[in-house]
């Protein structure tokens, strides 16, 4: 008798543990819709390869719309590599929450944004989670943030196209779409078409592909040189019949305001570099109907 009431006593004790992760799951997802909802376009920066410059892509973009007058959040979703904190100088900034919400960064003027680096306990801490806690973060980040009324949300993921990437598309299945950054050589450009096919599977719009590191010019001559070649990215473009939306040189400039906590867009406006991000904005905003 006693084995028959325990046994009961633990049915009941599961059963009341899966209501209260249904509800809990009901309740994410409800804070997950009103929290997209007040966000106009949802934009996923993405590569398969790291070392490509795309969070250095995705702060300078998003700096570039937040200075165009937009209100702009930028969601670091590299979590195990997170540099969205150094590269926009919050890097120590500790989050803070109230009534269940986290409040976002006020990274500069019109900017928000959210990063694992303000979770963690120091720049060198290591992140040993695997996919599910992961796939549980993301959600977080997207329905238990105040990010309020946006014009744009910047989502930076790692490199890949695993958990994180897969998550926020699984998640916002209204995104705007998706941009891929690559390199001109040929190594990148490999996995920048594992990127296309995987934003095809999951029928994400492609906004496009930017060529980062696109040629060198020498401060000293002024002459131009190819590093990583140049081109590339125009032609993984035009093979696979996406939109090419424009190649950023490398320049010196960018390392330095990185390393610095001050992003590059917003002290150098009137250069090549700063130039070729004005034209990239510009196209995307045309291809997202703005």
């Amino acid at each position: 008798m006693n084995n028959v009431n325990s046994k009961v006593a633990q049915d009941k004790a599961q059963e009341e543990m899966r209501r209260k992760k249904e509800q809990a799951n009901q309740e994410i997802a409800e804070k997950l819709k009103r929290n997209m909802s007040d966000i106009r376009h949802k934009i996923l920066v993405l590569s398969n390869k790291g070392g490509v410059g795309k969070s250095s892509v995705s702060v300078n973009l998003s700096c570039t719309l937040a200075e165009k007058g937009y209100q702009v959040g930028l969601l670091d979703a590299d979590l195990h590599g997170p540099s969205v904190a150094k590269m926009l100088g919050f890097e120590g900034q500790k989050l803070t929450g109230s009534n269940g919400q986290i409040k976002p960064i006020q990274a500069r003027e019109k900017l928000l944004a959210i990063s694992m680096a303000s979770l963690i306990e120091s720049p060198d801490t290591p992140l040993v989670w695997r996919g599910p806690l992961k796939g549980i973060a993301i959600k977080q980040f997207l329905a238990e943030v105040n990010w309020g009324k946006l014009d744009f949300l910047i989502i930076d993921s790692p490199p890949g196209t695993g958990d994180e990437p897969l998550s926020v598309c699984q998640l916002i299945p209204e995104l705007d779409g998706g941009i891929i950054v690559t390199t001109p050589q040929e190594i990148a450009l490999s996995d920048s078409r594992k990127c296309i096919h995987f934003l095809r599977d999951i029928n994400i719009p492609i906004l496009g592909i930017i060529e980062n590191m696109s040629g060198f010019r020498c401060p000293k001559c002024g002459k131009k040189i190819d590093l990583f070649m140049t081109g590339g990215g125009e032609k993984a473009a035009s093979d696979f019949k996406v939109p090419f939306l424009g190649a950023i040189p490398i320049d010196i400039q960018i390392v330095k305001s990185t390393d610095q906590g001050k992003p590059f867009i917003c002290s150098n406006n009137e250069n090549e570099t700063s130039q070729a991000f004005e034209k990239i904005v510009q196209s995307i905003m045309s291809k997202i109907e703005l």
